[in-house]
């Protein structure tokens, strides 16, 4: 034991000497902090690109909602559903019932839905971008129970009229209250717009389907069916009604489902690219804090090589040079940490969600996981770039090292 505290307090004499002298090179130590501040920055902020966009698309599910597709689909926009299969769907059990439309007769809360993508130009850059127009059935409002009116009001039914998300009205020219628009063959009237709390349907323009279809000839189909259960323990019973049905040929999937897979191509593009540009911005990073930390220990052979005549071990040395090259990588870390929250978290932005080739407006979302992982790979550069360093003061020769001192 008698021991082990003598190696303790060696450790801590000579880690507290090596730290004292950081401002006699800070600006060696500054280079340092400097480039992993920025790796860390870089690295959360690309992440939560990432991260931003799958909670966009994981808070549209709610687990009492059911979606139902034509069978072997794999999105929506592949999907044809006729009228006759959309009110059997409704009639299934399962199904939950209640007014579709305020101080209306209790019905089933199943909305038979289209997909179009319409033209309109980016406000950052004027850009063409494809935005989603949905046509939804009455019971659509019911099946979304976080979905509120921000202004105007919702559009009537069998009326030429529109109702944007915040997030599409933010992003997307021409969604103003009162502008109008000619899509298909109509021309459309924005009468208000809509938040869902953050979900992808922010990202949409709704209208009635039944307005919607004859502007895009598209009779009497529809693509999806969102029905609203029972409760989730109802959605066994709903699928098998449905899947063993022989005048219906559809798949059902729970609505957090279909969404956890959707915007899985893009989830995994950007982090690959966020871990490819970091990785590179990181061995940058390393060099610096190699060429840092050797500069410290040649600054410092004088007092190693005296420490060492004094009875100072090895391995104190070699923990005291990791700890300040550490100790530099921690503070460039939580400084890259601190500037990625500050300036990304909440950015609202959109991107081409390849799975439904429409846009989808997002807000970055740094997380405290993403905070954490940034400052894991600050340290894990402080070590790579102190390492070699550390093991060359250990082996320096003590005569040697007086004599060049």
């Amino acid at each position: 034991m008698g021991s082990l505290g003598r190696w303790l307090s060696q450790l801590v004499a000579v880690t507290l000497t090596a730290v004292r002298t950081i401002p006699q090179r800070r600006g060696a130590a500054l280079a340092t902090v400097t480039g992993i501040a920025g790796v860390v920055t870089v690295f959360v902020a690309v992440l939560s690109i990432g991260e931003g966009f799958r909670r966009a698309l994981h808070s549209a599910g709610s687990p009492d909602n059911a979606m139902v597709l034509r069978s072997g689909s794999d999105s929506e926009m592949m999907s044809v559903l006729l009228r006759d299969a959309v009110e059997l769907i409704g009639q299934a059990p399962g199904v939950a019932r209640g007014p579709a439309l305020p101080g209306g007769p209790p019905v089933a809360l199943a909305s038979g839905e289209l997909f179009v993508v319409v033209d309109l130009a980016k406000r950052s850059t004027g850009t063409p971008a494809n935005v989603p127009l949905r046509g939804v059935q009455p019971a659509a409002f019911a099946t979304r129970g976080d979905l509120r009116i921000t202004s105007g009001r919702r559009f009537e039914w069998g009326r030429n009229e529109i109702l944007v998300g915040e997030g599409a009205a933010k992003q997307f020219a021409g969604l103003e209250v009162g502008n109008r628009l000619r899509w298909g063959q109509n021309e459309w009237e924005v009468v208000g717009t809509f938040a869902a709390g953050g979900a992808l349907w922010e990202s949409e323009i709704w209208c009635d389907a039944a307005v919607l279809q004859p502007a895009y000839r598209r009779g009497n189909s529809f693509q999806t069916v969102i029905a609203k259960l029972e409760s989730p323990a109802a959605f066994e019973r709903f699928k098998d009604a449905l899947t063993t049905d022989p005048r219906l040929d559809v798949q059902v999937l729970r609505e957090s489902e279909y969404y956890a897979n959707q915007g899985r191509t893009l989830s995994g593009i950007i982090r690959g690219l966020g871990f490819t540009v970091s990785v590179l911005m990181a061995v940058g990073a390393v060099f610096g804090a190699l060429n840092t930390m050797y500069s410290a220990v040649a600054a410092r052979t004088r007092e190693i090589a005296t420490l060492r005549a004094l009875g100072f071990g090895r391995g104190a040395v070699v923990i005291s040079v990791l700890a300040e090259s550490l100790l530099l990588a921690a503070v460039g870390g939580c400084l890259g940490a601190l500037a990625a929250w500050l300036f990304f978290d909440g950015y609202r932005t959109s991107t081409l969600n390849w799975d439904s080739f429409s846009q989808v407006t997002f807000a970055f979302d740094v997380t405290p996981v993403l905070l954490g992982r940034g400052l894991f790979f600050a340290l894990v550069m402080g070590l790579l770039g102190g390492l070699l360093p550390a093991l060359r003061a250990a082996r320096q020769p003590v005569t040697a090292a007086l004599r060049e001192a």
